[in-house]
Formats: structure tokens, sequence, C-alpha cells
């Protein structure tokens, strides 16, 4: 009885996020820590606006001058778009190529207005940035396997997790696998949910192209194994099962 009780805690532990909060645990802002960085093969919206209409217009044709592609978002709307090249430039009408790779949307805003008021190009400019192909990926066992488009250009792994239908009972939540890219290089991290820690983690909040692949528990490996090895058996039985009914006809 009471190895069956200490099985069933345990399960229970393994099952559930967080085991280990406790009230009133105050949890810092990650945000700013956490801001997405650009990266080569993105494809950006970049739209420049200011009062003088006319002047502006030269910024926002349609991207002909490096790489242009069309992309479609969530709500069905598509358009054109800056795909960041190889060399993690893109190239912009009237202020050429200007490196974008590894840095924030918001160093991109900033970098672009200063050149546009240094060159006195415009006055009193407003840029804006989206990234168009901000996608996270979740596989494994999860309720629905899934590439995850995010417009908000924010998202957690808990709600991408959510989105794609929740861990289910046979995934392993304190052993998560996160595969993100860092400079060219392929980053592997493992996060354990069960543990409140993770709400301080850097690996909170997700980042463009990122892959969560929650693996499989001992259960499921145990009870996939099971039915892979009695399948032949159960095959077989049925086989003959149904030339006995066939001989039974004649």
């Amino acid at each position: 009885m009471m190895v069956i009780c200490s099985m069933s805690c345990t399960n229970t532990k393994k099952t559930t996020y967080f085991n280990n909060a406790l009230d009133a645990v105050v949890v810092p802002s990650l945000e700013d820590a956490n801001m997405p960085l650009i990266h080569k093969s993105d494809i950006l919206s970049i739209t420049i606006t200011s009062p003088n209409e006319k002047a502006s217009a030269l910024y926002n044709l349609p991207n002909t001058y490096s790489n242009n592609s069309t992309v479609t978002s969530t709500n069905g709307q598509s358009g054109a778009g800056y795909l960041v090249n190889s060399d993690g430039f893109i190239q912009l009408p009237g202020l050429g190529d200007i490196k974008v790779a590894g840095s924030t949307s918001k160093e991109v805003k900033d970098l672009i207005t200063g050149m546009l008021l240094e060159k006195k190009l415009l006055i009193d400019p407003i840029v804006n940035i989206r990234h168009l192909n901000y996608e996270v990926t979740v596989l494994g066992e999860v309720g629905k396997p899934a590439v995850i488009n995010v417009p908000s250009e924010k998202i957690s792994l808990l709600k991408a997790i959510g989105l794609a239908g929740d861990i289910t009972i046979f995934g392993k939540k304190d052993n998560v696998l996160l595969i993100r890219e860092v400079n060219g290089k392929r980053q592997v991290k493992r996060i354990d949910l069960n543990s409140v820690n993770f709400l301080t983690s850097p690996y909170y909040y997700l980042q463009p192209n990122d892959l969560v692949y929650v693996e499989a528990n001992k259960e499921k490996v145990a009870t996939s194994s099971s039915f892979r090895q009695t399948l032949p058996t159960l095959l077989a039985a049925l086989s003959v099962v149904l030339i006995t009914v066939q001989l039974i006809k004649k």
C-alpha cells in the first residue's frame, strides 16, 4: 500500500507545473532582457512616415531593391517584406545596406531614424518594424504539434505549449528540449517546467524560429514497446480466426 501511494505521489508531481511554487512569490519581469533578435533569412516589414507624405513615400515603395519576398500573415493579408540576406543586411532606398542581424527591432528602428535625420532626408520620421515570419515550432508529446505564427512578436514557452494543446500525460515536463539558433550556431537547452525557477529563466520567452520538443516518459515508451511486441501475436491470432471462419462457411 505504501509503495502504491509513493508511486502515485511521484507521478502527480511529475505531471504538474511549478510544484515547488509558494504563495507571494514575486517574479521579476523578463521582457526587456528577452527582446527577440533579428536573424539572417528573417523577413521584415518596414514603414517610414513623416509630416511630408510625398518625401516619405520614397521609403515605402515595394521592396524591389533586395531579395523581395511576399509572405502571408495570420490575418490573411500579404505584403512585401525585406529579407535579411546571408550577410545580415537589408537594403533600403536612399539609405543603402544596413546591418540588422543580431539587433532588436528597436535598435534597428533607432538606427534608421538616426540615418534619416543625419542625412536630413526627413523631418520627424516615424519608423515601424515588424517580423513577418516570426514563428516557433512545438513537437513531441503535446496535444497538437504545430508551427505557431506569432504576430505579436512575443510568446512565452508556456503559451506556445498551450497553443499546441498542452503537454500530454505521457510528456516529460521536467525535461523539455529547446533548440535555439544563436550567431549561426544551434544551442540545446533542457528545461524543467516542474520548477518555479523557470519563471526567471532567460528561456521563459521564446525567440523566432525556436523549436520545442517534449519527450515521452518511460510509461509511454513502455506502452509503445509492449504494443509492438504483442501486435504480431494479435495479428497472427486474427488470421487464424479468419481462416477458421472461412473453413466453417465452406
